[in-house]
């Protein structure tokens, strides 16, 4: 699992075997999960997260877009 990110108690990150899907990632926090669509930032999925945190997920999302889209190109290979 490739790591991007870890900050505020959330750690980002994407799992290596993940490449036939649109670039994403993965949210752990405290025993809560999501998975996040990078171009529109946009949650997939989520468990026990709450709204607020997710709006807070998705603004550290949007803040490290652009490296995390670059770490996914990188180990994936650009599309």
């Amino acid at each position: 699992m490739p790591a991007l990110l870890r900050l505020k108690g959330y750690r980002f990150y994407f799992y290596s075997h993940e490449a036939g899907e649109p670039p994403h990632v993965h949210v752990d926090k405290d025993g809560k999960s999501a998975k996040f669509w990078m171009e529109s930032i946009t949650v997939v999925r989520y468990r026990g997260f709450t709204p607020l945190e997710l709006r807070e997920i998705a603004r550290i999302i949007s803040d490290h877009r652009l490296d995390f889209l670059r770490k996914w190109n990188d180990y994936f290979g650009s599309p």
